[in-house]
């Protein structure tokens, strides 16, 4: 066994959780009538409902317990420090610094490292406004009206969402993103494109990764094919660390925005990886999605545990899965706008936290980050509701709901308000038997008839759910919200005994992928096992 689960907190939790079998969220409100209140809380403009989980003060006295006994406390304050925390690569994990405002000061190695951040923004909010404004064009002389990111995984996830989700306050040329290296992709985008006024923007930290530079090449054929080999120069600019394959590339090295090994992919759309936002919307929306997650980051290294809004997400994700043995956390953002929310998740937490093995090397007895999951309300309540309402397993919800909207339909936005409450609460309240009798009975069932038609129609209930609200779905608010769970991933990771910020299980695969490409041209010279050899010769032309 760990020690992690012989541990005093740990033990303690245990037995605290089988207390909860038999009791209800509804007993719970009946007895505490201000339960939604004191189990709530606030930060960086965003509020948090949790009282619809199953906690009360003492499991939140155990929670905050093992908090302790983790050292949170501590590792936040390593990690803000810009101490070494990602220890199986000797760095540091300070996407923070990302956002920190100028006058900051934050260490790595002995070097302030916030000047280095802001001079790379002021070269992207110079490079935005020459864009945006016509001052930069192309090869032709033409404005610039289409921007492609080209990159994968952190590299596109986290700008494509961000574009999604503030798509009202476009104010410049339009994005368009890929990242598959499915072909069909880069096809469709450039079958719209004008080249003489599409500027490439070509993302990966070392300008090697795989799919990137496939598509990267792909779209480079296209450019010079239409306007020759000098237009390179003018329609592609990088966002790399390195910078000897971009100059091999063809893009000037003025046209370089760097970023640094302290920054992890899934972290990274505060840095230069953000350019294509900042060409869409502006330095200005850009830096105000900045302010939101330092205010987020603020929040979460000062404000006391018990009203922290990452640390009670991170504890109550443990306790739902390693205590409670939900089967997994959903999300489900109300707000269409927030599509892609889901999937930047997805990444942030499996990638993070989806290890099995601890900080001292050792194979972990318990389990780490559970399948995370979801699509936007109302369209989810119509796909897989059904299971988390009636299904055997239960499983750990997040509902998230803009309080205000900018668009110019209020009841529909009354009517997705009612969707979500109602969501939250049909999950808690459930539907007993006796109630179902009664309704059937109502409309006229009797006898063999009603029986029968019971057991299909009720609802066990007592499924816990988070309820966070935003003010409005602002570039702001989308900041804090973003930088919430990105502490959230962390705080379990500490929880957990886990390094949140390498990503070894990566790797294997894009060795491999190396090895089968050789074998495509040239099936002797690797050694493969018998599966992928029958499944390449069935591919074979």
């Amino acid at each position: 066994m760990s020690n992690l689960t012989q541990s005093p907190a740990w033990r303690a939790l245990q037995d605290h959780a089988r207390t909860w079998s038999g009791r209800t969220l509804l007993d719970l409100f009946a007895q505490d009538v201000d339960r939604a209140a004191s189990l709530s809380a606030s930060g960086a403009g965003l509020f948090l409902d949790y009282s619809k989980q199953r906690v009360d003060a003492r499991t939140l006295e155990l929670l905050l317990a093992f908090a302790e006994q983790q050292q949170l406390q501590g590792w936040i304050a390593r990690m803000f420090s810009g101490a070494l925390v990602n220890d199986t690569e000797q760095r540091a994990a300070l996407h923070v610094a990302l956002r920190a405002p100028r006058a900051a000061q934050i260490f790595v190695g002995g070097t302030d490292v916030v000047p280095r951040v802001h001079g790379v923004l002021d070269r992207m909010s110079s490079f935005a406004d020459a864009v945006r404004s016509g001052f930069w064009t192309g090869e032709t002389g033409a404005r610039i009206t289409d921007i492609v990111n080209i990159g994968i995984g952190g590299s596109d996830l986290g700008p494509r969402m961000v574009c999604e989700a503030l798509a009202p306050a476009a104010s410049g040329p339009r994005a368009h993103f890929v990242a598959n290296v499915d072909g069909a992709q880069i096809a469709a985008t450039l079958r719209g494109l004008k080249p003489a006024s599409t500027l490439f923007v070509v993302a990966s930290k070392v300008f090697t990764t795989q799919e990137t530079l496939a598509n990267a090449h792909t779209a480079r054929h296209w450019l010079v094919s239409h306007l020759g080999e000098g237009a390179v120069e003018r329609h592609f600019v990088a966002v790399s660390t390195n910078l000897a394959e971009v100059r091999k590339f063809g893009i000037a090295p003025a046209n370089m925005f760097e970023f640094w090994d302290w920054v992890g992919g899934r972290y990274s759309l505060w840095s230069a990886i953000g350019l294509p936002i900042m060409l869409a919307y502006g330095p200005a929306l850009f830096r105000e999605l900045l302010a939101g997650a330092h205010a987020m980051d603020q929040h979460f290294s000062h404000a006391p545990p018990a009203q922290n809004l990452p640390v009670l997400l991170g504890l109550l994700g443990v306790w739902n899965s390693n205590f409670l043995a939900t089967g997994s956390q959903v999300i489900a953002p109300y707000a269409q706008r927030l599509e892609r929310f889901v999937g930047w998740v997805q990444q942030l937490e499996m990638e993070s936290n989806g290890k099995a093995i601890d900080r001292e090397g050792m194979p972990v007895d318990y389990a780490t980050t559970p399948v995370l999951w979801g699509d936007v309300g109302t369209n989810a309540q119509h796909a897989f509701f059904q299971m988390l309402h009636q299904g055997p397993i239960t499983h750990a919800v997040d509902f998230i709901l803009p309080v205000t909207v900018d668009h110019e339909y209020p009841d529909q936005h009354r009517l997705l308000i009612a969707n979500c409450l109602a969501q939250s609460a049909a999950l808690m309240r459930g539907k007993d038997a006796g109630a179902v009798r009664a309704e059937l009975q109502a409309q006229g069932l009797s006898g063999d008839e009603l029986d029968k038609a019971i057991p299909h129609r009720v609802f066990r209930g007592n499924r816990p759910s988070n309820t966070l609200l935003l003010p409005r779905l602002d570039a702001y608010h989308l900041g804090a919200l973003l930088a919430l769970y990105e502490h959230r991933t962390f705080v379990q990771s500490v929880l957990w005994n886990i390094n949140a910020f390498d990503q070894w299980g990566v790797e294997l695969g894009k060795q491999l992928a190396q090895s089968v490409l050789r074998a495509i041209d040239d099936p002797a010279s690797v050694d493969l096992d018998g599966s992928t050899r029958a499944l390449l010769a069935r591919l074979r032309p």
